[in-house]
């Protein structure tokens, strides 16, 4: 359905810094950067821009990327983590979702609930 999101954020560089590790993991990478802006998707494919702030960011936004399996999901946690996300849940099973819901959750540097997914029994 979407074709793209985009959100503001108060610092690029670290927004950048974020999710190129945090989404690197599910086989993401920055395919389009310059000094106010970043699009980062699969190879040539930006679906997520980040756009340098230029006032408040307002409240945060929860957004939901699909992983290709449960290792992957653990890999977004871990490296979002190391590059200065917050946890904001461990990876694992959510059967209150669906029983094959494996999801971890991150709190990027703006605030914004970012979440991996895989809904595949392993």
């Amino acid at each position: 359905m979407y074709d793209h999101i985009g959100l503001k954020v108060n610092n690029l560089d670290g927004a950048v810094r974020f999710y190129e590790a945090a989404l690197g993991a599910l086989g993401h990478v920055v395919a389009s950067r310059e000094a106010s802006y970043a699009g980062i998707g699969p190879k040539g494919e930006p679906g997520l821009w980040l756009y340098q702030a230029e006032g408040p960011t307002g409240a945060g936004i929860h957004v939901a990327f699909r992983a290709a399996d449960r290792a992957a999901v653990d890999r977004f946690h871990r490296s979002g983590l190391a590059a200065g996300g917050k946890d904001n849940g461990k990876p694992g099973l959510r059967a209150d979702y669906s029983p094959t819901y494996y999801a971890a959750f991150l709190i990027d540097p703006d605030g914004n609930n970012v979440e991996a997914v895989c809904m595949t029994a392993e």
